[in-house]
């Protein structure tokens, strides 16, 4: 019997993490305000130094996990990447952006101030195009299913986010907010933030897998690098509620708030996802990473494209952060949902 996978002691509290990096950040940025203000003042283009050098830092782990190669044999089990791509391009842009301006505009509008609701609406949809590249592999492995398929759609996925995150981000903020929103700028920063980080991880991998092998890389580098990545969110959530103590103060309500509609978006767009996965009939361990990929979010790009565009103490960039604060409880959630469902997709291997 295979054994019970369960979450390392960091990833399975990273939301009281998260919690206490909000509480230590507003603390910092309201008792030391001169600090705060000295950290604001190191920025080129609006780009706080800081938190782009952490950023970016924390990115390349990421990156470095994923194997191009396992694309070339995608065409052996399209359907699982057909519905990914479908769900995440396709549907979810458009169910959270709607999702987005129906509860700040609609329902919570005589909660938050006019110009929030758009800044948080534009956060939510930069959320909601950032479909899940690292923590999609935590859940695959939580809920037993092939995570060397999820490794192939987090490729793919990455490789379309260099081209559709920017058009679709400058449409969908463009239409349901006031603010410009130049899409060369979106488009620069994931070049950026994935270009980059994904180029220096392709030289790595083929350069270790060439001297090395693929075992150590997998068994040794990453495993010691890996850290950085949460390392870095945490660092990155703390300067950013250095900038954010008086919406936390002012505003304690809207973290509900905007948390209310970001969970109903992941619980949506994970049913759609499985149930297409049972119309297609994909089997358990294809369709788990395929529930997962879309419910969840790269939300490290979402933060650091919210930083550019509105800036470290902008209520789009607390919109992003406060999906992370949600994603590991429901995420898990919808993991024991796979697996208590696991008898519904046995179906016929894919040819």
């Amino acid at each position: 019997m295979e054994e019970e996978r369960e979450l390392d002691f960091f990833s399975k509290y990273l939301s009281i993490w998260v919690a206490i990096c909000i509480v230590l950040g507003t603390l910092i940025g309201y008792l030391f305000p001169s600090f705060a203000q000295y950290l604001s003042s190191i920025e080129v283009a609006n780009v706080s130094i800081p938190i782009a050098v952490v950023l970016l830092i924390m990115m390349y782990p990421i990156m470095l996990k994923i194997n191009f190669e396992e694309v070339l044999n995608v065409k052996k089990n399209s359907k699982p990447l057909t519905l990914t791509l479908i769900v995440n391009w396709a549907i979810k842009p458009f169910t959270m952006t709607f999702t987005a301006w129906f509860f700040m505009s609609v329902l919570f509008a005589d909660l938050i101030p006019p110009v929030l609701q758009e800044e948080y609406i534009a956060g939510m949809i930069l959320l909601g195009l950032a479909p899940c590249t690292a923590m999609v592999l935590v859940w695959t492995y939580l809920a037993r299913s092939n995570i060397n398929y999820a490794l192939v759609q987090v490729s793919v996925n990455d490789l379309l986010i260099l081209v559709l995150f920017a058009p679709l981000g400058a449409l969908l903020v463009g239409v349901t907010t006031s603010f410009p929103v130049p899409i060369m700028t979106i488009f620069f920063s994931v070049l950026f933030y994935v270009a980059i980080p994904l180029s220096l991880a392709v030289i790595t991998r083929h350069t270790v897998i060439k001297k090395k092998g693929v075992s150590w890389l997998e068994n040794s580098l990453i495993r010691k690098i890996e850290w950085v990545t949460p390392a870095g969110l945490l660092i990155t959530l703390i300067l950013i509620f250095i900038f954010q103590g008086d919406k936390i103060i002012n505003y304690p309500l809207h973290i509900v708030l905007i948390a209310i509609p970001l969970i109903i978006q992941t619980y949506l767009i994970f049913f759609i996802a499985y149930i297409g996965a049972r119309k297609l009939k994909i089997p358990y361990r294809e369709a788990a990473p395929s529930t997962f990929i879309g419910a969840s979010n790269f939300f490290e790009l979402a933060v650091a494209v919210a930083l550019i565009l509105f800036g470290a103490g902008s209520g789009a960039t607390l919109a992003t952060v406060v999906g992370v604060l949600v994603e590991v409880p429901v995420m898990l959630h919808l993991v024991s949902i796979m697996k208590s469902n696991k008898a519904k997709f046995e179906f016929e291997p894919l040819a």
